[in-house]
């Protein structure tokens, strides 16, 4: 696809507000458009820059999947099960968006365990 078709597309699409079908062209051609932000008219122009700033990929279905289990382990304070999600998921607990997908109980039980930092809340 020519460049000129896609920021095109780009425009259309948020001139009629379908953010989601501005965002695929968008994150499909990101380094392109970076280089091209001039010709994106200003609403498209700003939802770029709020794609290129994210950082952090969104969770996937596995990831919170896990996350949930944790919760209900939690939930039933099974301490043992906590463990076993953890060991299997150490990289996931990196992630500091993870916090905000925790529940009370969980957030207590993983800071007393050490694998979550306090002050991340």
């Amino acid at each position: 696809m020519l460049l000129n078709d896609i920021i095109g597309r780009i425009n259309e699409s948020i001139e009629e507000l379908d953010l989601v079908t501005a965002r695929k062209y968008m994150e499909d051609n990101l380094s392109i458009l970076n280089e091209n932000k001039r010709l994106l008219n200003k609403n498209a122009r700003e939802l770029l820059d709020f794609l290129s700033n994210r950082t952090e990929k969104p969770l996937t279905r596995q990831e919170l999947a896990s996350i949930n289990a944790i919760n209900s382990y939690a939930s039933k304070f099974d301490l043992r099960g906590i463990k076993l999600f953890i060991k299997d998921n150490a990289q996931l607990f990196l992630r500091e968006d993870v916090i905000h997908y925790l529940n009370s109980d969980a957030k207590i039980i993983l800071e007393g365990m050490g694998a979550i930092n306090k002050k991340s809340q």
